[in-house]
């Protein structure tokens, strides 16, 4: 790797850092601007722009037919948001999670899980599938703003008490708060795409295979200004923007981001049976998991964002030891089958029954 990757790479990074502030304080006052609950923008308009390194890296290996690093990108970058992000902005600061996202968004997610599984059961995903995934996009995102219209008297007393009165609303705020916006994104995407470029080059030199630089360098990379955004989020005390973008990301990436893949792709994408036996169903267990979490106390807690982090730490261990073919591969594989697996099952299950029973002696007269 030469001198100007490297400080290419660098670079990026400081730009992540800059362009997740911008994109943050730009989103959130737009909020505010238009009357529209920063969940919402942090499921639409941060959750789509965040994700515009993995629409772009995923559609361009579609069409250049490296379906591996394509589905990788998506696969490792839903894993990735859920297990890193989530877990290192819980670690930062509890997070405090929507009725709405256990409600709607967060079985949606795993509804959208299902159907990427389900239609790459045949190996591929064809135009007419990436075409229903894309319809998918469109339908939510509409039915979001439809929705949060309607609750603006709601959010009008929310922003009163966070911020004050209301800004007026005109047409000079609203548009400096999409250029501060813009801004951020653009540095984002800039950031991102400098960070990983540095990233594979180092891989590739390690010899690494396609299918794990698309599951691990690829999407953490891509992921980075979702990584940057959430992380700036919740040190800002915008914790519906930083919940909201991991989610809303998520949904974009398997509806918007390989629906449209897949429409672009000449023959389609393939989908190898390594992804189908071990990733697709990890990326679905990561998306269930986060139902009793989001359950327990409508919060994330240090210690679950700890779990989560944790998780992460160990399926990336797995997929570097099972590329090496490392002689201690089997030996992990049966401490986290017996071991980890059930601990996370037991933990969760007396949580799920404490919270359940708090709530029936709340409820008692």
């Amino acid at each position: 790797m030469d001198l100007t990757t490297t400080i290419l790479f660098i670079l990026g990074l400081f730009l992540l850092i800059g362009g997740a502030e911008l994109l943050v304080r730009g989103s959130s006052r737009l909020a505010a601007a238009v009357e529209i609950s920063p969940l919402v923008i942090g499921l639409t308009v941060v959750a789509f722009g965040t994700s515009s390194p993995e629409l772009a890296v995923t559609v361009q290996a579609a069409v250049a037919g490296q379906a591996d690093i394509a589905v990788g990108n998506v696969v490792g970058s839903n894993i990735f948001n859920v297990l890193f992000i989530l877990g290192v902005s819980a670690l930062i600061t509890p997070l405090v999670v929507s009725q709405q996202l256990i409600r709607l968004d967060v079985p949606l997610m795993i509804g959208a899980s299902v159907m990427m599984i389900a239609m790459s059961l045949d190996g591929t995903l064809g135009r007419i599938e990436g075409a229903i995934l894309f319809a998918g996009l469109v339908v939510y995102t509409v039915w979001l703003i439809r929705q949060s219209r309607r609750e603006q008297a709601a959010v009008k007393l929310e922003y009163e008490r966070e911020y004050g009165k209301a800004p007026e609303k005109n047409a000079k705020a609203i548009f400096l708060q999409i250029l501060i916006a813009i801004a951020g994104l653009v540095l984002l995407v800039l950031g991102s795409r400098w960070f990983v470029e540095g990233a594979i080059s180092i891989a590739r030199l390690m010899g690494v295979s396609e299918l794990i630089i698309g599951l691990t360098i690829i999407a953490a990379g891509t992921s980075l200004p979702e990584v940057a955004t959430s992380i700036i989020a919740s040190i800002r005390g915008e914790r519906d923007i930083a919940v909201g973008n991991v989610v809303g990301s998520n949904i974009f990436n398997i509806f918007g981001v390989l629906g449209s893949a897949a429409i672009l792709a000449p023959t389609g994408i393939a989908v190898s049976s390594a992804a189908l036996s071990f990733d697709l169903p990890v990326m679905l267990a990561v998306a269930v998991a986060c139902l009793p979490i989001f359950f327990h106390e409508n919060r994330i807690d240090r210690w679950e964002g700890a779990l989560f982090l944790g998780y992460f730490i160990a399926y990336t261990a797995y997929l570097f030891l099972d590329a090496s073919g490392h002689a201690y591969l089997p030996y992990f594989s049966a401490i986290m089958l017996w071991f980890v697996m059930p601990l996370t099952v037991i933990t969760f299950s007396v949580v799920i029954i404490r919270f359940v029973r708090k709530s029936r002696n709340l409820n008692r007269p």
